[in-house]
């Protein structure tokens, strides 16, 4: 029995999101504005049939695949946002599923700090994949469950407000995301950010 834990359609995937995954992913990297699918499963295994239907059914090509046991994560990325939604399809046919079946995502951890000190900006900045969180920025912190719809919210963060994309980890039992700024633009990209997590529908865990 393969449980869909995450399934969210990226309509365009922003500049800084795109390069992060690219930066970050052992597969191949998306361009700015392509559209984007991320699923995760489990039992994690699994995510090797998900990642062939896809890739035999369309054009899109995988930035991620995580397999990890008790989760598995896919992402692909294409610049034609019809290829994304057909593998979407193609993805949900296999595993006997539909949109509406997939777990509704939580918002376990949300929280700003403003004017970030200086020790606390350097330790972040050396376990840090993105960009430099700077002393005297707001610093924005949330996290997701299941892990992959972090994604979303980064990705809805980043076209509401002027931000910088410091970290982000869509995978693991948790999605976890960094960003910063000015503490008006964190705000804004904050409360896009929640915003979409909200609007997801699903079942409940």
């Amino acid at each position: 029995m393969i449980e869909l834990k995450t399934f969210i359609f990226l309509d365009s995937l922003q500049p800084q999101l795109a390069t992060f995954i690219g930066t970050t992913s052992n597969g191949f990297l998306p361009t700015p504005y392509d559209a984007s699918l991320f699923v995760e499963i489990a039992p994690g295994i699994a995510i090797n049939r998900v990642t062939d239907q896809a890739l035999k059914s369309t054009r899109v090509r995988p930035a991620y695949q995580i397999v990890e046991r008790a989760f598995g994560m896919l992402e692909v990325h294409h610049k034609d946002q019809g290829e994304v939604r057909q593998a979407g399809t193609a993805i949900l046919k296999a595993l006997e599923a539909d949109e509406e079946s997939r777990q509704k995502p939580k918002l376990v951890t949300n929280q700003i700090i403003r004017s970030i000190e200086p020790d606390q900006a350097t330790i972040i900045n050396k376990r840090r994949s993105g960009s430099m969180v700077l002393p005297g920025e707001s610093l924005c912190i949330l996290e997701t469950q299941p892990a992959s719809y972090i994604a979303f919210a980064a990705n809805e963060a980043e076209k509401a407000a002027n931000i910088k994309l410091v970290e982000m980890v869509p995978f693991g039992a948790f999605g976890r995301l960094y960003f910063s700024g000015t503490e008006s633009e964190v705000d804004s990209a904050r409360d896009a950010a929640q915003a979409a997590i909200e609007s997801v529908n699903g079942v409940n865990a």
